[in-house]
């Protein structure tokens, strides 16, 4: 595999934090995002050992892009090098080739190699956007995984019972219903946290869904004779249906990289419940604004580009931000429409496939589904994602179905 990542480590900046007090503190500080730290005292006695750690995230390549959801766990990373910690971007393009079978409830597909390849080649630039390169070595799995063999993989294996490997929610959900579970599925915790030992993990980050195979880690780096490492998970972030986990291969996605524009447009389509999480989860919002926004002292509206402008301007720039911004208000606030749109009232929110069967944009409910699903409808220039979407006068203005039926309801 051809691979341009340079493995740059943390230059020799690190003033040791030895105080009590001071460990603590920092323990707390770089916990603040996430959602469980095993455990607040054994980070705090590592932070107090006065020495760089190694702070772990491991990511499959099984996408091209690197999305919103993603960011969260890079930017808790970003707080260990601020700290003056290294931090080691973990590819998984060993792992991917198996398919992570977490949160699943089915068999994940394997990827092809050369569908990896090209995938891990996108991450470098991707993670820069947050991660500082001069203080983040990139890794990949397959450098010691390839070279392992048959032999020491079952001496791996020899540390972790089947009983403990079955205790995992999605596997035990699997096999209840009766659903297929395949061997490949159970070595891929095993390997991931076997990844802790080979590259010394001091600490490691990831997604709630992760908590079982960080677990694992500790286990098996106790077995290899290291000290375990401490585990932090951190939430999962909910896409722009505001129901399913952020994912590229269900459409709900936001890209770190899209377009500016595409990138605005994106985050105007959520909803205002969907909009607060985004502003926990994904800025550095202060708690009076926060305030303000979800007791709708700011009008939604205008807070929801707010947020879309902060999380342009944090990957493309202020002024691309504001360009987006101009863009939006434009096309869909100012309304440069037809003149001869037609208009309706609406008493109260309906349901946007009533909608449209009222409107005689669909014949039938399955036909207003359909044109859902296949991305037709937009509420506002925006395309709307979820069956379930409610239109609500005075919030919403503007419905286009297709390239030809559109109105503007009032209330």
């Amino acid at each position: 595999m051809a691979r341009n990542f340079s493995h740059a480590r943390a230059p020799a900046i690190f003033k040791p934090t030895v105080e009590k007090e001071q460990a603590e503190e920092l323990t707390r500080r770089l916990a603040r995002r996430a959602v469980e730290v095993i455990t607040h005292a054994e980070l705090a006695a590592k932070l107090a050992e006065g020495r760089p750690l190694r702070i772990k995230l491991g990511m499959d390549p099984t996408a091209p892009d690197l999305h919103l959801g993603h960011t969260i766990t890079l930017k808790a990373m970003r707080d260990f090098q601020d700290a003056g910690h290294t931090v080691v971007f973990l590819v998984g393009d060993f792992t991917a080739a198996i398919g992570d079978p977490s949160g699943r409830s089915e068999t994940r597909k394997p990827l092809e190699r050369a569908q990896i390849e090209a995938n891990a080649e996108t991450y470098k630039r991707q993670v820069f956007k947050i991660l500082d390169p001069q203080r983040t070595e990139i890794r990949f799995n397959s450098e010691w995984m390839d070279k392992l063999g048959l032999r020491e993989l079952i001496r791996i294996a020899a540390h972790i019972s089947v009983a403990r490997l079955l205790e995992r929610d999605d596997f035990e959900k699997r096999l209840e219903a009766e659903q297929p579970l395949f061997l490949h599925e159970l070595l891929y915790p095993l390997i991931q946290g076997y990844d802790s030992v080979a590259i010394k993990a001091d600490v490691e980050l990831g997604g709630t869904d992760q908590k079982f195979n960080m677990l694992l880690g500790r286990e098996l780096q106790r077995a290899f004779g290291q000290p375990p490492q401490v585990v932090m998970t951190f939430p999962l972030l909910e896409g722009l249906d505001g129901v399913r986990k952020m994912s590229k291969s269900l459409g709900n996605y936001v890209g770190v990289t899209e377009p500016p524009q595409e990138m605005f447009g994106k985050l105007m389509s959520i909803s205002d419940t969907l909009m607060v999480r985004y502003y926990e989860l994904l800025t550095e919002i202060d708690a009076a604004e926060l305030a303000a926004i979800k007791s709708h002292a700011i009008h939604p509206m205008e807070a929801k580009k707010r947020l879309a402008a902060m999380i342009v301007q944090e990957y493309h720039g202020a002024a691309a931000a504001q360009a987006a911004r101009e863009h939006f208000e434009t096309r869909f606030q100012r309304r440069e429409v037809p003149a001869d749109v037609p208009k309706f009232k609406l008493a109260d929110e309906l349901w946007i496939c009533e909608l449209m069967k009222q409107l005689k944009f669909a014949p039938s409910t399955s036909e207003a589904r359909r044109l859902v699903g296949q991305g037709a409808v937009r509420v506002d220039g925006q395309p709307v994602t979820d069956v379930n979407f409610r239109f609500v006068p005075g919030r919403h203005a503007l419905l286009e179905v297709g390239k030809r039926r559109i109105a503007r309801i009032e209330r």
